[in-house]
């Protein structure tokens, strides 16, 4: 009987909950399309100025989305998980 309990005791838990997760993937994405978003606008020809680097995607929405990524993380590692207390 005290091995069965000691087992019960020992049973690995992960640190957030299932809810936590979620949301940690959720902001993950915001901050990947975030940062796609930024990228190209370069030119193959250093001495030609391209103007695209100047657009709106990459100078508003871009950074904005990944902000918002990275509140949600916080948002994701303060949430309090739900435990199961049935001890």
């Amino acid at each position: 009987m005290g091995e069965q309990k000691r087992k019960e005791e020992s049973k690995p838990e992960f640190i957030f909950g299932k809810k936590n997760y979620k949301w940690l993937f959720i902001g993950l994405a915001f901050i990947a399309i975030g940062f796609i978003l930024m990228s190209g606008g370069g030119s193959e020809d250093p001495n030609v100025f391209d103007e695209s680097i100047f657009s709106w995607r990459r100078i508003r929405l871009a950074p904005t989305l990944v902000l918002i990524g990275f509140g949600i993380q916080v948002y994701a590692i303060l949430l309090k998980p739900h435990k199961d207390t049935k001890k």
